[in-house]
């Protein structure tokens, strides 16, 4: 009976709400795919600054990795308003906060930088759904 009450809640809402609704399901998959491929080049810069013999970069070679499968997993699945959307978002925002504070160790290395604040990004804009959002899919 809930279920159906609640689908109903879903169909009928007014197309302004399902707009919001939608709107802010396509700006955290945006913002997720946009992170996953900045922390996947972050994580090429990585590897080459390891090459080269820094080895401060092995932590954020990881975090980088981990955090843009988590990104692209989540960009995936929220893109198609999927029933774990707030799981992963809430995984994707985690993995951001700990990839952006990796990052923000090694802020004077612009490629650095650029992963941070695009990690930053990401987390707010899967915050911002989880708010708007959570458990409306």
């Amino acid at each position: 009976m809930f279920q159906s009450i609640a689908f109903a809640a879903i169909v009928f809402a007014s197309p302004v709400q399902a707009d919001q609704h939608n709107d802010h399901f396509m700006v955290c998959a945006k913002a997720c795919d946009d992170c996953g491929r900045i922390c996947d080049a972050c994580a090429a810069h990585c590897a080459k600054m390891l090459g080269d013999g820094k080895k401060e970069h092995l932590k954020t070679l990881a975090t980088c990795a981990d955090c843009a499968a988590a990104c692209k997993a989540a960009s995936c699945i929220v893109a198609r308003r999927g029933p774990f959307s707030d799981l992963i978002c809430t995984a994707c925002a985690d993995a951001c906060k700990r990839c952006g504070d990796a990052c923000e160790q090694l802020k004077d290395d612009p490629m650095m930088k650029q992963c941070a604040e695009e990690c930053r990004k990401c987390e707010t804009a899967c915050r911002d759904m989880l708010k708007h959002a959570s458990g409306k899919q």
